[in-house]
């Protein structure tokens, strides 16, 4: 019922080519058909959808993969993410944030539920006053906030209107962060955020 639910409804703004009740389902169907984008659950009959997601790179199918889950423990998050995950999506959540989410990974970024993201940066251990220099001590307090609301999901766009800055500068600013941290991506510069935390 869910599947055919949350099938009506992404139907109205893009094609579905195939539906999977099982991880290795999924991965045989992903292999036919070759879609652009896969909405898994993290529980599913003989695959999880984060194990299915790692069999999937591992046969070279680079198609955007979205978590869509129940699952609201920030250490499911990061491992889904940290593991090549383009999307996690807690399934409480408004529609607009899965389309949201979609819109994002197609684009090449990184989305994660705005709930969950702060409790990801809150859980990271900080680094110790005194300690080691660390990639992110480099970054300026701008980019910091910057990078803290491309982890909760937001686009340039929105990250420009709060922050009362114009979007270029945003982009400006997100892609010198990515040139800092040797980083090739927005989604690997989410992954960072996630891995390393972000100081308030």
């Amino acid at each position: 019922m869910f599947l055919e639910g949350l099938e009506r409804l992404l139907q109205q703004d893009f094609e579905i080519v195939g539906r999977a009740q099982s991880g290795p389902e999924l991965v045989s169907l992903a292999g036919e058909c070759q879609p652009d984008l896969i909405i898994s659950d993290w529980s599913m009959p003989g695959l999880s959808g984060f194990d299915a997601v790692k069999e999937l790179r591992a046969r070279g199918i680079t198609a955007k993969c979205i978590i869509l889950t129940m699952h609201d423990d920030p250490a499911y998050a990061s491992q889904a993410i940290e593991g090549g995950v383009d999307g996690y999506v807690l399934k409480r959540a408004a529609t607009s944030e899965l389309v949201s989410a979609i819109e994002e990974a197609l684009a090449g970024g990184c989305w994660i539920s705005p709930a969950l993201a702060a409790k990801i940066i809150r859980n990271k251990s900080k680094v110790d006053a005194g300690g080691d220099a660390t990639p992110q001590s480099a970054l300026t307090k701008r980019q910091t906030w910057i990078l803290r609301l491309l982890v909760e999901g937001k686009i340039a766009k929105e990250i420009a209107s709060d922050l009362g800055i114009s979007r270029k500068t945003v982009e400006y600013h997100k892609y010198k962060m990515m040139s800092q941290l040797k980083l090739g991506s927005t989604a690997e510069l989410i992954k960072f955020a996630v891995q390393n935390g972000l100081d308030s």
